[in-house]
């Protein structure tokens, strides 16, 4: 069975907005990202204990993304109160943490044809393959949402 589905581009739009002493001081920035042809969104709750949320490999399985194909993830916190730790994973020393907090979004944009390979390194400047992203609420089960974009 052939496929019907066809690739679009993806419009990313930032806006930020913020009026001080009656001049606008925010911005909209706008990236688009061609060649789209696969998109996955879901809601996972992730409890006070790390949890895997996506995983990049080499081929297609549950939960798992093709590495050079990713092009977008966005990781959304949709609590109210607690943060997240988001742990980033790479194939040697790649891993690195970032805080989530409530209402926060982390974003990894790809538009080359590389995808997450050869996309970071915490500890040189040789970069790495990221291989997932892992999730712990702090003190109390978050929700996160999860978006990703591939080509």
């Amino acid at each position: 069975m052939a496929t019907t589905l066809s690739s679009a581009t993806m419009t990313v739009r930032i806006v930020e907005s913020i009026k001080l002493n009656g001049t606008e001081q925010g911005a909209v920035n706008t990236l688009s990202l061609s060649s789209i042809n696969e998109v996955s969104k879901r809601i996972v709750t992730c409890p006070a204990s790390e949890i895997t949320v996506v995983s990049f490999g080499t081929a297609n399985a549950g939960g798992t993304f093709i590495e050079s194909d990713v092009r977008y993830v966005r990781l959304t916190n949709k609590d109210d109160t607690n943060f997240v730790t988001l742990n980033i994973e790479g194939d040697a020393s790649t891993d690195f943490s970032v805080r989530l907090d409530p209402g926060a979004s982390y974003l990894i944009v790809s538009s080359k044809t590389t995808g997450v390979v050869d996309y970071a390194d915490i500890s040189g400047a040789t970069l790495e393959d990221l291989t997932g992203i892992k999730a712990t609420a702090d003190t109390a089960a978050c929700d996160v949402e999860i978006f990703i974009a591939c080509a």
